[in-house]
């Protein structure tokens, strides 16, 4: 059936689904602001060199590795697990779109301007990002080492920066635009981990982050910029989610184990799924 839709036709049938299409995104590298150099003569050959068999092998190795994840928590870290986010308020796009960098496309903004870049020295390696409920105004980024909390910043209404944060630590924005981004904190634990999942709880004061190498979750009261680390055992996390009253919390593992906790005394009980893979 996708062999023989055509792109126009393709368009037509979302459009009838979601009442609108969204217009694409130019890709951007996350060395964008690099310039890129020629490979050497001999890489080149070498490229050329390489036969196609090995090509196609390499492509169903990956899509193997996609549909059928390793549980090596060692290995758990190569996997993408929350790399998209919607704003809750507008028809607004956050998704990782290099190693170290974060882009914000705006499809309601009229004078088409291009995408925000979000990179900064305490950004690296990017694994999961999640914009703050009831406000619209907040993204949440994880990263090897912590969490970094993105801020728009308007005329009238300049977005408030935690003391240790650098003033150099900006997005890159597009020309001509009046808002941009400001990194205003950056939420660390006691050991560097790589942040791999995050969730805010539904009034938008605490925000969940857990590690899939990590033998903890860590639950953060952002305003005070305060985490705690909540010890049970458990180990290879790949999802955190809130339920929307709050009063529950799943912490789920890739090995198909999952955990539900009551939020008010923090206790949990252990459930198991029969296919195994709990993420997203």
């Amino acid at each position: 059936v996708a062999d023989s839709l055509s792109e126009d036709r393709a368009k037509e049938a979302y459009g009838d689904v979601l009442g609108m299409v969204f217009s694409p995104i130019p890709f951007q590298p996350d060395d964008f602001l690099a310039k890129h150099e020629a490979p050497a003569p001999d890489e080149a050959e070498l490229a050329e060199s390489v036969p196609m068999t090995s090509l196609v092998s390499t492509i169903a190795e990956s899509f193997k590795q996609m549909l059928f994840p390793s549980c090596n928590p060692k290995l758990l870290e190569e996997f993408d697990t929350q790399k998209v986010s919607w704003n809750p308020h507008k028809h607004c796009l956050a998704f990782v779109s290099g190693k170290d960098q974060v882009t914000v496309h705006d499809f309601e903004d009229s004078d088409g301007k291009e995408s925000c870049i979000l990179t900064s020295e305490h950004q690296k390696e990017v694994k999961a990002i999640e914009w703050r409920p009831n406000s619209g105004k907040m993204i949440a980024v994880g990263c090897k080492g912590g969490i970094c909390l993105w801020s728009a910043s308007y005329p009238g209404n300049v977005a408030s920066v935690k003391s240790g944060v650098t003033s150099s630590s900006f997005g890159a924005f597009p020309r001509g635009s009046s808002g941009h981004w400001i990194l205003v904190d950056v939420l660390r634990g006691s050991s560097p981990e790589l942040v791999s999942a995050l969730c805010w709880k539904p009034d938008g004061r605490y925000l969940a982050s857990a590690s899939c190498n990590g033998q903890s979750f860590t639950i953060w009261d952002v305003s005070q910029g305060l985490g705690t680390p909540i010890r049970r055992g458990l180990s290879s996390i790949s999802l955190v989610r809130w339920s929307p009253s709050g009063d529950y919390f799943l912490t789920a593992k890739f090995d198909g184990t999952f955990h539900l906790w009551e939020t008010n005394t923090w206790t949990s009980e252990p459930w198991s799924s029969s296919n195994g893979y709990v993420t997203v």
